[in-house]
């Protein structure tokens, strides 16, 4: 895929889509931080679910902590993996404390030495709560790089460096937002639903489901 194509897709992207966000609901880093880890094989909804009951009684690490192992668990049992995320989310908490003075830091080896936060958790604190750079793959965004042929990759961190590489830099901040949201409600993994995608004279996936051509932009 040429520059001009990929500068064309983000284009329609943004057109879209000016100002996208994480479906993930937060006021603060430490929010996302915790809402990100829960999110791990979640969907978005039903952490959102339990979030809401749990961050108006404990949204601080101190807070948190404060509930306990046990205690936590009983905000997040819907959540799948709640016992592995609600030890992660202690011991976290308890590693900002000791270590960052209650904040999330904003180095991505700080944040990825933290209980339950890997890399692409990372990248999605450092993006969308300090406004970097960074994409995070998740299935959506490593499925949508390769079908499309925006930047294809044998495993994330290959589809991430590439993606860091090739995506113009006008959008780097939001191509994370736009990748992800379109592989969640358009260009699904079962079917993608091509007759509403704004890009699908761009992309080229060759099983493209069958759509009407694009209005001449």
């Amino acid at each position: 895929m040429n520059p001009a194509k990929r500068h064309e897709i983000f284009r329609r992207l943004r057109d879209a889509n000016p100002a996208p966000t994480t479906e993930l609901r937060y006021t603060t880093p430490f929010e996302l931080l915790v809402a990100v880890v829960l999110s791990a094989q979640a969907t978005d909804v039903g952490v959102n679910k339990a979030t809401a009951k749990l961050f108006p009684v404990a949204n601080t690490p101190q807070a948190i902590l404060a509930l306990g192992e046990a205690g936590l668990r009983e905000y997040i049992k819907t959540i799948g993996l709640y016992q592995t995320k609600a030890k992660n989310v202690i011991g976290l908490c308890r590693q900002l404390i000791e270590q960052h003075g209650g904040e999330v830091p904003r180095e991505r080896e700080a944040l990825e030495a933290l209980p339950g936060v890997g890399r692409k958790t990372a990248n999605v604190v450092l993006n969308t709560a300090f406004g970097e750079a960074t994409i995070a793959v998740d299935t959506h965004i490593f499925r949508v790089a390769n079908r499309t042929g925006l930047a294809p990759g044998k495993n994330v961190l290959q589809v991430e460096r590439k993606l860091l590489k090739v995506v113009p830099e006008e959008f780097q901040r939001d191509a994370h937002h736009w990748l992800i949201l379109h592989g969640r409600y358009i260009c699904k993994a079962r079917k993608p639903e091509c007759g509403r995608c704004a890009i699908v004279d761009l992309c080229e996936y060759k099983a493209k489901t069958p759509f009407d051509p694009p209005p001449v932009r």
